[in-house]
């Protein structure tokens, strides 16, 4: 690990957090001499959603996609040049496949991470406070190991942690939540029954995964759902120009109440499930109900049905669940449980010193102004994804992270070191 700068300095930037965005903001801040940035990352090394690198998931953004390539095509830590270094990158264009694996654009994050001077790992935040001293405001980051780090600026990068439903909070037992799911794979084989809950992509993965090996292992699988159907990620272009600087300006503009009705129904947006897995599921299906002949496939997918009631007894687990058009109740007995059930943000405890400093809308939600700003001066702390409330499917989108990323460098150098687009889709939002 590398050691921290000396509490004296006062940098003008302090990066919390080493996700994709804030890897990728490192990255584009690299080769800016008048900008002076740390980035601190908790855990010893990079990692992204490791629990969920099963065989051949690949991202569902193309490697264009990357931490750097949309603000800086030049950019020595572009995604191309991680293939070259690598000796990959024919290879890459022969798969003419333009979607790179999980566990490879994993990869090319650390890759990219370990050729940075200003990243520090197995650094945790506790404390951040604030003080307008003789040398103007600056933030104080305080440390787990008693370290201090000055800056003008913070961004929060601390992502997103798993979502559990109410009812399955306080449940005893072994289930899981999809982000621990390779960890756990072993053990949930050797159980006789098995219960999927949720819609997105990773259910769909893991639900795939363990119907191929259903009569391997023996086991009886369910993936139950809320949602009316399984929605298949919307990927049309014309749905793609929503994930545009031109859409920001249109939904930020939006009354609050209107953007969070939005919130919820654009969910298939960016949470539904690739088109190709959808197929690839209903094939399977038919497959081994071909090979089992007259012996029924012990396996049911149900929709319409929000998990409301979980209980944890005898080695196993009764969910309750309700159909909800129908408005009937039934439950479901299991041994193993997988909640793919997302991610949701949460403000991280370190910031509690400047509560009084930052902006909040009629929801509690933090109030993230247009340049991503959330603090009372509108430019001293900038925060990375959660906020879809604000900037829609943007926010969670790998490809818009470099212009958040541009946008926060032009606020914190006052001059578009990365020129910063501003009108590239073809159809108008507003009247």
């Amino acid at each position: 690990m590398t050691a921290l700068p000396e509490a004296s300095r006062i940098h003008d930037l302090v990066g919390i957090g080493l996700g994709p965005f804030n890897l990728g903001l490192a990255c584009l801040a690299e080769p800016i001499a008048e900008l002076d940035a740390v980035f601190l990352e908790s855990k010893p090394d990079f990692e992204w959603h490791a629990g969920m690198f099963l065989d051949g998931a690949h991202l569902q953004t193309p490697f264009l996609s990357d931490l750097v390539t949309l603000a800086d095509p030049t950019s020595p830590y572009s995604f191309l040049n991680y293939l070259k270094e690598k000796g990959r990158l024919y290879s890459f264009y022969i798969r003419e496949n333009f979607y790179p694996l999980r566990v490879e654009y994993a990869d090319y994050c650390r890759w990219a991470a370990g050729r940075l001077s200003s990243v520090r790992f197995g650094t945790t935040v506790t404390a951040v406070s604030y003080e307008d001293g003789g040398e103007g405001e600056v933030y104080v980051v305080r440390t787990g190991a008693g370290d201090v780090v000055r800056a003008r600026h913070l961004v929060l990068g601390t992502g997103t942690v798993p979502y559990l439903p109410g009812a399955c909070r306080d449940l005893g037992g072994d289930f899981l939540h999809s982000s621990q799911y390779m960890y756990r794979r072993a053990d949930l084989r050797k159980k006789r029954s098995l219960t999927v809950v949720g819609s997105g992509q990773s259910a769909a993965e893991i639900y795939y995964e363990l119907l191929s090996g259903i009569d391997v292992h023996g086991y009886r699988l369910d993936w139950v759902t809320r949602s009316p159907r399984f929605f298949p990620l919307e990927y049309t272009k014309l749905t793609l120009e929503l994930t545009s600087p031109d859409y920001i300006d249109y939904f930020r503009a939006l009354p609050e109440e209107t953007r969070y009705r939005l919130e919820k129904q654009q969910k298939g947006l960016f949470k539904g499930i690739d088109s190709d897995l959808v197929d690839a599921i209903f094939d399977l299906l038919y497959q081994k109900t071909v090979e089992r002949g007259d012996r029924p496939l012990p396996t049911r997918l149900l929709t319409n049905s929000s998990l409301n009631e979980a209980r944890y007894h005898d080695g196993g687990y009764t969910l309750g669940f309700r159909q909800d058009e129908q408005g009937k109740d039934f439950e479901i007995r299991t041994e193993g449980l997988v909640l793919a059930t997302g991610y949701h943000y949460a403000p991280p405890a370190f910031l509690a010193p400047l509560r009084d400093r930052l902006r909040f809308d009629g929801h509690g939600r933090f109030d993230v102004a247009r340049n991503y700003a959330i603090d009372v001066t509108g430019r001293g702390v900038f925060l990375q994804n959660a906020g879809v409330h604000t900037h829609s499917v943007t926010s969670p989108d790998l490809g818009m992270g470099p212009y958040r990323n541009a946008c926060i460098i032009r606020e914190l150098l006052g001059t578009e070191y990365y020129p910063v687009e501003k009108s590239v889709a073809f159809q108008e939002f507003a009247a």
